[in-house]
């Protein structure tokens, strides 16, 4: 398959230009999947720790054309991530360089090839979404190995301690891995301290927790309710994790049953 993952906006007319172009290219129907259109606007450090979270659940084969490219028409080099079975084609701005740090051998290339036409500002739908598709095909295209230490955040940290993503229901995503964070750690943000929840359902309304999330990483919510409002929560937000616990048993969430049930 061919996966689109863009900061355009959820049923943008780019967006819908993007699957058009990889049509045309393509001669013939593509199985393409939007895997995320509103992915960090203008911000692809935000955005590369948000693929990579999601990259293990494409399958092996996958070409993912990657759009986060607030540098487009200018001297930045467009290129092509080989990792873990997967193709990357996009901006070299950073946005695949937590996929290529987690990668087994990860392979970098630089395209060379361009097509009759190129606008300035829309290299998506008239450079990335051609050479996706000539990749998908097995078509030629022209590359050439850049050295990969100068790959645009190669020296990212794997992990951040940041929000990275503010989903529909306004739960806050970060760049941790929840497997590095103890449950009995209390993480603060803007003043306040949340303590580990495992689901929504195990506690009351209203009440604010962080979790590990779907996709393995840590995550800031408020039980049916909005943790970016309620938290003053936006992309790029730094948490503090405190692994310190007051003497005696530690506190947990105030559940949503009363202390009588069992």
């Amino acid at each position: 398959m061919i996966v689109l993952f863009t900061d355009f906006g959820v049923g943008s007319l780019y967006q819908g230009q993007m699957q058009a172009a990889l049509l045309r290219a393509s001669g013939r129907p593509l199985p393409v999947v939007e895997l995320c259109s509103d992915a960090p606007r203008y911000n692809p450090r935000a955005a590369a720790y948000l693929l990579a979270a999601l990259a293990p659940g494409l399958p092996r084969g996958a070409v993912i054309v990657g759009v986060v490219d607030p540098g487009v028409g200018s001297e930045r080099r467009a290129v092509v991530l080989e990792a873990d079975g997967r193709w990357y084609v996009g901006p070299d701005n950073g946005l695949f360089a937590i996929v290529a740090r987690q990668a087994h051998g990860p392979r970098w290339r630089e395209i060379l090839w361009r097509p009759e036409s190129l606008s300035d500002t829309f290299h998506g739908r008239d450079l990335f979404a051609p050479a996706a598709v000539r990749i998908h095909q097995g078509r030629p295209l022209a590359l050439a190995a850049p050295d990969p230490g100068v790959m645009v955040g190669a020296d990212w940290p794997v992990e951040l301690a940041e929000v990275i993503y503010l989903d529909p229901y306004g739960n806050a995503m970060t760049a941790l891995r929840g497997g590095t964070v103890s449950p009995a750690a209390r993480i603060r943000v803007n003043g306040r301290v949340l303590a580990h929840g495992r689901t929504f359902s195990e506690l009351r309304p209203g009440t604010p927790f962080w979790y590990v999330n779907s996709s393995g990483l840590v995550e800031l919510a408020v039980s049916r309710g909005n943790a970016a409002q309620a938290l003053g929560l936006q992309v790029g937000t730094p948490i503090h994790i405190d692994n310190q616990m007051p003497a005696g048993r530690p506190a947990e969430p105030e559940s949503q049953h009363g202390d009588s049930e069992l």
